[in-house]
């Protein structure tokens, strides 16, 4: 079989271009062969060519079996000068679609969330996306590589850790006092141990919270154990009871949660149509509901979101970020308080309803992932670009000094990095790097920076060189993300190994120190579980 063009050049080539949503870097592959122009065979009888337009069912098998992303598909059609990608394809049930259409309705249908969505729900995502299934396939990616959905993670809370394995499996070790692990009591654990009341509930996702953590099933129910509130500190206004299982959450019963974010005042969830809800902190100049601050209700955060596709949620002390999916790309919004900066606009004035944070679109970035730390946030781009805001204290904007920023400034100190993955705490910053290299900057308290054991601030980005010498590639990073707790850090390898350092007087290092140490400068291997 010789694939050749229809004017017998040499064999034609497919230029597949990376979008936000795809860690793959842009290639070029051979087309091939049953996707040329024409094809020649060869049989019994003389030689003969037929069109690649008459057969559509090839052209679907290929363009799925690719697994190509929506800009691939859109490349496609924009290149196609016989109109074989953007013609009718004639396939059931749709029959109006075009082939790249179904290519993306059949990607689509390979993803987990989109699968178990009925027919009513699947056309209400596509008209908020824009009406293509190409723009729910962008949607749908986004989210996936913001929360690293239904792959493993390692969440470092405040004083207690979560691990979640691939295959949905719950490990908790660390401070115990609220129950916060799950275990059935209120001892504390210094080794990961499964959370065994979970057995046959898949786990996709975890929150966690200073004595509280809440977990998400694939099924999109929301498990919360630890203090009985949805804010960090309580407000002091909740009669709180300690729950050390995990317990359904029934407020959240009818909505399919994907994500939860869990900062000082509140809680925010994400449902898979893309709607954020919040619950507790609903006061003027809070989160724009007028709802008692004992409402364990969830409400849909209002005003700009509303018909707005979002696909990353994140928690500071006391403001939310959201990354939102449309048409023209990624864009973040925010609300909640403004003190510092922390919401990207410009000022420190408070915003209960969420606004657009207009100088990404300045600086011709859009974003693809967000993080909200304790009082200053960050985001990665799709051009590798990082940018930070906020209260500059101890460096962590990584701009050379401890000013504030009032509006998303690009890390110059990380030119020549593409970034991958951006992890923020209490004053403290990670940049996970495309070649899986780690750079921290920020208060260095309890080593938690990764730069050894002496606990200086570091202004600008530096390399994590502990990390570096394992040769191993880092994949993410979590750290305390709280002003009540010396922090810990954890890093997540490609082969699934975590690396853990920092403050670990509870076990939330997953090792007993001994010898009255409380914290751990160097990363070493968290023993007993698997993350592969």
């Amino acid at each position: 079989m010789d694939a050749t063009t229809s004017n017998g050049n040499s064999p034609a080539t497919l230029q597949l271009h990376t979008i936000p949503e795809s860690p793959l870097a842009a290639m070029e592959l051979p087309l091939p062969s049953f996707l040329c122009l024409k094809r020649h065979c060869f049989g019994n009888s003389a030689p003969g060519e037929f069109p690649l337009a008459s057969f559509p069912s090839i052209v679907l098998h290929v363009l799925t079996t690719c697994d190509l992303g929506p800009r691939d598909l859109a490349k496609l059609e924009a290149s196609d000068g016989l109109l074989i990608f953007m013609k009718r394809a004639n396939f059931s049930p749709d029959f109006e679609l075009s082939i790249s259409e179904v290519a993306a309705l059949d990607i689509c249908q390979k993803r987990a969330i989109f699968k178990c969505m009925g027919e009513e729900e699947r056309q209400e995502i596509k008209r908020k996306c824009g009406g293509s299934w190409k723009l729910v396939l962008s949607f749908l990616l986004a989210g996936e590589l913001g929360c690293r959905r239904e792959k493993s993670q390692a969440l470092a809370g405040p004083g207690h850790s979560i691990a979640v394995t691939s295959k949905g499996v719950v490990y908790s070790f660390g401070s115990n006092g609220s129950g916060q692990l799950g275990q059935g009591t209120t001892e504390d654990t210094w080794q990961p141990r499964p959370v065994r009341s979970l057995n046959g509930i898949r786990i996709i996702q975890a929150a966690i919270g200073a004595d509280r953590t809440m977990l998400i099933s694939d099924a999109g129910e929301v498990y919360a154990f630890g203090k009985d509130c949805f804010s960090e500190a309580g407000l002091g206004v909740q009669e709180t009871k300690l729950i050390t299982t995990p317990q359904r959450v029934k407020s959240l019963t009818e909505i399919f949660v994907v994500q939860a974010a869990i900062g000082n005042f509140f809680t925010a969830v994400l449902s898979r149509e893309g709607r954020v809800y919040t619950l507790s902190w609903g006061k003027d100049e809070r989160l724009g509901h007028q709802t008692d601050l004992n409402c364990l209700l969830p409400h849909p955060l209002l005003g700009a979101l509303e018909n707005i596709p979002v696909v990353q949620i994140a928690a500071g002390y006391c403001y939310l970020l959201a990354l939102a999916c449309q048409p023209t790309g990624m864009s973040v919004y925010s609300v909640g308080c403004g003190l510092g900066g922390k919401l990207g606009h410009g000022s420190a004035t408070n915003e209960k309803q969420p606004r657009l944070i207009e100088q990404f679109g300045l600086l011709n970035m859009e974003p693809v992932m967000v993080s909200a730390g304790a009082w200053h946030a960050a985001v990665v781009g799709k051009d590798g670009r990082v940018c930070t805001w906020g209260w500059g204290r101890y460096g962590c904007l990584g701009h050379g000094t401890e000013e504030s920023e009032l509006a998303p400034k690009v890390v110059e100190g990380l030119k020549d990095v593409k970034a991958v993955h951006v992890a923020t705490g209490d004053y403290t910053t990670f940049v996970v790097s495309d070649d899986g290299q780690v750079y921290s900057f920020g208060c260095g308290e309890s080593a938690n920076l990764g730069q050894g054991d002496v606990d200086e601030n570091t202004l600008i980005p530096k390399l994590v060189l502990s990390l570096k010498e394992t040769k191993e590639r880092v994949v993410h990073v979590s750290l305390t993300n709280s002003v009540y707790w010396t922090g810990h850090t954890f890093a997540l390898t490609e082969s699934g190994t975590l690396y853990a350092f920092g403050a670990g007087d509870r076990g939330q290092l997953g090792v007993n120190l001994g010898d009255n140490l409380t914290e751990r400068a160097e990363p070493a291997k968290v023993v007993g579980i698997n993350l592969s």
